[in-house]
């Protein structure tokens, strides 16, 4: 339980020593033909996404106003470590998706449904499935992790 903790911490540590170092010249940018007014929305959500080889992915999604998002994402059930993963990027948001760019370059996808967010495919599509594909809003923001100066 303790290392499970020290190993959370030194993540979300280094995921914000990454943040910093983080090149923007790479980011894609909206055309003002493709940008849409932005619209009031929640700066967080949370949910179990499905899996295909565990008992789901506990999902936390929070997107700062700087641009930036931060994904936490734990596999419940999972037999091997680690099982819990963070990632980073950046996020713009077009009249129907929101667009997750990740440290690497790849895109995710999501949509408003209400004030709950539906993953889309890596096309941007609707995902056809049976499983529950949506992150609720949370009324928490990224949490803060304390360092000495």
């Amino acid at each position: 339980m303790v290392k499970k903790a020290i190993v959370t911490a030194m993540a979300v540590i280094s995921l914000f020593t990454l943040m910093g170092c983080n090149n923007r010249a790479e980011v894609d940018t909206l055309s003002p033909a493709q940008a849409a007014e932005l619209k009031p929305m929640p700066q967080s959500w949370r949910g179990v996404l499905p899996c295909a080889d565990c008992e789901g992915i506990e999902t936390s999604l929070f997107l700062e106003k700087d641009g930036t998002w931060v994904m936490n994402e734990r596999y419940l059930g999972a037999r091997e470590e680690p099982s819990s993963f963070a990632s980073y990027g950046t996020w713009a948001r077009t009249a129907d998706k929101l667009v997750l760019t990740d440290s690497k370059g790849e895109k995710s996808y999501y949509r408003a449904k209400g004030d709950a967010l539906e993953m889309l495919d890596r096309e941007g599509n609707p995902i056809e499935s049976q499983f529950n594909y949506t992150l609720e809003p949370a009324q928490s923001s990224l949490p803060m992790t304390p360092m000495t100066l």
